[in-house]
């Protein structure tokens, strides 16, 4: 499994690169849509959750003053987007590309990966923006910076087991793509996104959320990206063996019904 990203590196950047490119293809502005489009969504939460629902003072995540606050909650919706993006459209990667289940030789399983790396593309953008206010407000930069990207590392391996699941049963059963564009709706409320852990005074209320994974992903990434806190490592790694076995899990999943595409499409 894990060959496949070195052995076709050049074409899952090819597929990434096609994948971007078409998606802005005819629009005036182009790329810049990446981002104008996150700059946008910053400016409607700090709106909407420091203006309107007054949460600024008093939310109990670290430096949570009236500017912090989006910013925090912005860093949050980078890491749950990555996830959203590439799961959202897993259960139709293989059934909108038929020309290669049919016509052509082609490695199908790079598709998630490719998915993924657009992904992530489109939330590098997202957090340059968030980089930019941060330094702008602070004048530094968080001291375990150099962390963050161990932290999405388990966000990425996860979200890839996932599509390589879905984008196979969504070949068999059709039907599948709309209780996961409801699931993903769901997952935004339920993982933390908007609010702290520490509003859980309940430990059993505690434990509950954190079994959604990309919880404690978030809160790690929020602590090495924009805090300067040291990673929950016992979580991080309790995340890490998790994603691991849903990765081979759905790879296996994939690679085991990819022969009967075809007949299906």
């Amino acid at each position: 499994m894990f060959s496949v990203f070195v052995r076709q590196r050049v074409l899952i950047g090819q597929v990434a690169k096609r994948d971007v490119v078409s998606r802005y293809k005819g629009s005036y502005l182009g790329i810049v849509w990446s981002l104008v489009t996150p700059l946008l969504m910053l400016c409607v939460y700090g709106f909407v959750f420091t203006v309107l629902f007054k949460q600024s003072g008093n939310s109990s995540w670290p430096d949570s003053s009236k500017l912090d606050f989006p910013l925090t909650l912005f860093c949050g919706l980078i890491a749950y987007n990555v996830f959203a993006e590439v799961i959202s459209r897993a259960p139709v990667l293989v059934t909108s590309n038929p020309n290669y289940v049919k016509k052509v030789r082609f490695p199908l399983e790079i598709l998630a990966i490719a998915a993924l790396y657009t992904a992530l593309v489109n939330g590098g953008f997202g957090l340059a923006i968030l980089l930019v206010g941060w330094i702008a407000l602070h004048h530094s930069i968080s001291s375990t910076i150099w962390l963050s990207p161990l932290m999405l590392l388990p966000l990425c391996i996860f979200t890839l087991g996932l599509a390589w699941l879905l984008s196979s049963l969504g070949v068999f059963i059709r039907d599948v793509m709309h209780p996961v564009g409801v699931l993903v709706q769901v997952m935004l409320f339920m993982s933390a996104v908007f609010y702290p852990l520490s509003i859980l005074r309940n430990p059993l209320e505690l434990k509950l959320i954190k079994l959604n994974p990309l919880v404690t992903m978030i809160d790690n990434l929020r602590r090495t990206l924009i805090w300067g806190m040291q990673p929950n490592w016992t979580w991080w790694g309790i995340a890490m063996a998790g994603s691991l076995v849903v990765m081979l899990l759905g790879y296996y999943w994939f690679m085991s019904s990819c022969k009967a595409f075809a007949d299906v499409i």
